[in-house]
């Protein structure tokens, strides 16, 4: 799936739902991630894989920083 694939309803969600995912990495727990969000959010540059595991991408972190402001 590319970026342009994606409708921007989706990108919102997956905007919104970027925080809880955080949460999710930092208390290693990224196995109730869903397998199509992390695909989704690593086509947006949002997560990456680094070693066999999942962190965000200084776009994310930014993504989620803005997200936690509202």
């Amino acid at each position: 799936m590319s970026k342009a694939l994606l409708s921007t309803l989706r990108r919102d969600a997956l905007r919104v739902e970027l925080p809880h995912v955080a949460d999710l990495l930092h208390l290693k727990r990224a196995g109730e991630i869903g397998a199509v969000v992390i695909d989704e959010l690593v086509e947006l540059s949002w997560l990456e894989w680094s070693g066999g595991s999942l962190r965000l991408t200084a776009t994310g972190t930014n993504i989620c920083r803005q997200q936690l402001l509202k």
